[in-house]
Formats: C-alpha cells, structure tokens, sequence
C-alpha cells in the first residue's frame, strides 16, 4: 500500500491541500514511528503505525477548511469520520479506525452531546496501541500555516487539550507514561 498515492487519489485537483496533509501527516508519522519504537513494536506494528499516521487526516480532502485549501461541504470535525469512511471503502479497516478515532485524545458519545457536534454518536476513542500512538503523536504537531514543521511542548499540548477539560489532559498524561514519554512531560520545577 503506497499512503502518499491514496492521498493523492482523494486530493486529486487540490496540490496545495495534498502537501498541507502530506507534510503535517509526514511529521506525525515520523513522530509515531519514534514512541512506537521506543515502546518496543514489531515491524509489522511500526509499518501499520506508519501508514495510519500519513493517512489519518485524508478525510480533511472532503471538509470545508479553507485554510487548508478544501472546500467540502462537511464541517471540519467530521474529518475523522469521513477519513473512516475512505478508507473502509479502500479495504483498509484498521487504518480507518484510525482516521475515526484520532481526534485530540479521543471523542466519547458524552462529547457528541454536550459539545453538539454533528457527527454519528459513538464512541471514537482510540482503543488499540497503535491508535493511541497515532493519536499521540497528532497532538505534537498543528496543520497552521507556518507551524507545519513546529512541534509542540509537552506544556502547549497540555494547554491545547484543557480547552475541552481535564479530563482530557489526564489522558493525555496517561499516554505519556503509557509510551514511556513522562520524563518529557514532567512540569519544569518553579523557582
């Protein structure tokens, strides 16, 4: 399977959007690749990781993102699901579950209601490893113009994900140690 011509088939017209995802997905790949083999993963499971994280934001091609050059008609929260449904259509339902379930660290049902989001109501919480390493590593990096190849600190995910609540920056922590990374993510001592 070649992600980069799975992508290019689903941004066929739209280059500039194609390189956005590409360069962000390529960047988030590389970042899941480094926990997954910190972690100790087969090579089968680094190849999945690999392919899942240049593919998990293909379904942005269908939104309405004009920052990204797309102009779908979905919402931009819907990417993960249409991502799914690509994917699925591709024969790839690992990968899928992937696009479905890489939004922050995870969207509940609880979310869908309170947040009113237009989006099928189900959980869509990474639930696998290699889910939650893709998931990981997505938050480290921005699709903003000029902060493509910026990574953020431990602290700016951190800030990120308080925006929707705590417990969400407790899931957060929760991979960190999970994938070994807590060192990293241990607050800096105040003076």
């Amino acid at each position: 399977m070649n992600p980069r011509a799975l992508l290019e088939k689903y941004f066929h017209d739209n280059s500039q959007g194609l390189e956005i995802v590409y360069r962000h997905s390529r960047r988030v790949a590389d970042k899941a690749l480094a926990i997954a083999a910190r972690a100790g993963r087969s090579e089968a499971e680094l190849l999945f990781i690999e392919e899942a994280a240049l593919l998990h934001d293909i379904g942005v091609a269908r939104t309405y993102s004009p920052r990204l050059n797309c102009f779908g008609k979905a919402p931009y929260i819907c990417h993960g699901v249409i991502g799914r449904q690509m994917l699925d259509s591709e024969g790839l339902p690992q990968h899928a579950l992937v696009c479905e379930r890489h939004i922050g660290v995870g969207l509940t049902a609880r979310d869908i209601v309170e947040q009113k989001l237009r989006l099928p109501l189900r959980e869509m919480s990474p639930v696998t490893d290699c889910e939650r390493i893709v998931a990981l590593a997505d938050l480290f990096y921005s699709k903003k113009g000029g902060e493509l190849d910026l990574e953020k600190s431990t602290d700016q995910v951190r800030s990120d994900l308080l925006r929707f609540g705590q417990e969400k920056v407790r899931i957060f922590e929760s991979w960190l140690c999970e994938f070994s990374l807590d060192s990293a993510a241990a607050p800096a001592p105040s003076n």
